[in-house]
């Protein structure tokens, strides 16, 4: 998500497509991972509580990131109609929105790296599952 948030940020048509292409492609990712996750960290017994608090942070990160969108607009908006006549409400340009696609990207950063972090605190569990664990293949009795 972080490269398709920096290509929004550049602002040109030609990436657009790209960058909605990818945008679609990491949240595809993203809702199937979150069931696989929640029940391989948490267990089933509470499946379904912490499935819905994790699939959460969506409409809540929308909310907070849509009220930034919008003050981040409005500054944009006051700074190019700073010594002009013409009472225009519009904002014209990339520059509109470039600062909260750069939030954005630096939020999603923020959360690959605790992924990453989650990814190495957990992996000694799943190298010791499937090393020889409880999930490995049964051996043959010879019967």
């Amino acid at each position: 998500m972080i490269i398709t948030y920096l290509l929004f940020a550049l602002g040109h048509r030609a990436t657009l497509y790209v960058s909605i292409a990818l945008l679609g492609i990491c949240y595809g990712v993203q809702f199937s991972v979150i069931i696989s996750t929640s029940s391989e960290l948490f267990g089933l017994k509470h499946f379904g509580k912490i499935y819905n608090l994790i699939a959460l942070a969506n409409p809540v990160g929308a909310f907070l990131f849509n009220t930034l969108t919008g003050y981040v607009y409005d500054l944009e908006v006051e700074r190019q109609k700073a010594g002009m006549v013409d009472t225009d409400i519009a904002c014209h340009g990339p520059n509109c929105f470039r600062l909260t696609f750069y939030v954005l990207a630096g939020a999603a950063c923020l959360g690959t790296l605790l992924s990453t972090v989650l990814t190495v605190r957990v992996r000694p569990v799943y190298q010791m599952l499937y090393a020889g664990g409880s999930f490995s293949q049964p051996r043959n009795s010879g019967h």
